[in-house]
């Protein structure tokens, strides 16, 4: 199996948008899969990479983000999966976590082949980023409980859409396998 990293995508929010209540309530069904997962990832000593939406603010950094999040009203679900001091941290200013950010060098330099995708939101910037993974030919894996979404039909769909037309493995986090080298 290639060397995998992990990527959460942009779980540090402040959940202050048009759709939050819905995808609120869908990464609260999320979380029990995705912690489990990025807790594993990080014992086995799998790179875990967050990219993460700069809400705009270009003079931000990883540790401001973080600290707007976790005194947030949703700071509950930011608590949980805050990176670590291992953790890497890609900013991003738009839907897929590839669009004109540094990771495919990150994951290039740390001998990535294969990248296991968890995080919000599924039919937006998951799918986004599946498709360029794939696009750059990284071997793709969705953990499909690991994911939150505001539509729960339009994720169904991307679900579908990243195995069928991407090859994605779309598995239960439980189900994910890692491997460091």
């Amino acid at each position: 199996m290639a060397k995998t990293a992990l990527i959460v995508i942009d779980m540090i929010n402040t959940y202050e948008h048009e759709d939050a209540e819905a995808l609120v309530t869908s990464v609260r069904d999320a979380l029990p899969a995705m912690c489990p997962l990025i807790d594993r990832a990080r014992r086995q000593g799998v790179d875990v990479v967050y990219v993460n939406d700069n809400f705009g603010r270009w003079r931000s950094q990883h540790d401001e983000i973080l600290e707007v999040a976790l005194h947030g009203r949703h700071a509950d679900l930011v608590e949980p999966l805050r990176p670590d001091d291992a953790s890497m941290f890609v900013v991003k200013a738009r839907h897929s976590i590839f669009y004109e950010t540094p990771l495919e060098y990150l994951l290039t330099q740390q001998g990535v082949k294969r990248t296991v995708l968890c995080g919000q939101v599924t039919e937006q910037c998951v799918l986004y980023s599946a498709l360029d993974a794939h696009i750059r030919h990284f071997d793709v894996t969705v953990a499909a409980d690991a994911v939150a979404h505001i539509h729960p039909e339009l994720a169904d769909a991307a679900l579908r859409m990243m195995e069928r037309n991407m090859g994605a493995a779309v598995v239960p986090a439980d189900r994910v396998e890692f491997s460091r080298h």
